[in-house]
C-alpha cells in the first residue's frame, strides 16, 4: 500500500482553518485544481456517507464518500469512489490542530492507495504536490489574508 502527505503551518486560528478545510462541500471554493464541486443527493456535507462530485481544471471528474467525520477533533476521511488515477483502495484524512504557541494551525493531508508499482513515484507525486500541497498552500493563503 503507498501513502502520500502533505502538511502545512497556516497562520490563522484553528477555528478559521477548520470552517474551510472541514467542509467537504468546499473543495472547489479554494483549491486550485477544482474548478467545481456538488454534494450529490442533497446531503449533509458532514453526514457520514455524503459523496462530493469534483470537477477537475483538466475536464475529468472525481467522486469521493464521506467515510469519517469528527468536528471535535476536526478531522474527516474520505474514499475515492471514480477518478481518473489509477488507484484502487483509495482513503484519504484531513486534519488541522492547533499550534499552541502563536495561534497557527496545523493542517495535514493523506491518502492510503493501491496501484501498480510502476506507477507509485509518479502518483505519489501527484497527490503529494499537486493535491494535498497546492491546496494546502492555497488555503494557508485565503485563511491567513
Amino acid at each position: 500500500m503507498a501513502e502520500s502527505y502533505s502538511s502545512a503551518l497556516v497562520e490563522a486560528p484553528v477555528e478559521r482553518v477548520w470552517r474551510l478545510f472541514g467542509d467537504f462541500a468546499a473543495l472547489a471554493d479554494w483549491h486550485p485544481a477544482i474548478t467545481a464541486g456538488e454534494i450529490e443527493q442533497n446531503s449533509s456535507p458532514s453526514e457520514v456517507g455524503a459523496v462530493r462530485k469534483l470537477w477537475l481544471a483538466d475536464g475529468s471528474t472525481v467522486r469521493e464518500r464521506l467515510v469519517s467525520f469528527d468536528s471535535v477533533r476536526c478531522s474527516y476521511g474520505y474514499e475515492m469512489l471514480e477518478g481518473p488515477f489509477p488507484v484502487r483502495n483509495y482513503r484519504a484524512t484531513v486534519r488541522v490542530t492547533p499550534v499552541t504557541a502563536g495561534g497557527a494551525t496545523f493542517a495535514e493531508w493523506s491518502a492510503n492507495y493501491d496501484a501498480d508499482e510502476d506507477r507509485v513515484i509518479e502518483l505519489d507525486r501527484a497527490f503529494r504536490e499537486d493535491v494535498f500541497a497546492a491546496g494546502l498552500a492555497a488555503l494557508a493563503r485565503i485563511c491567513a489574508g
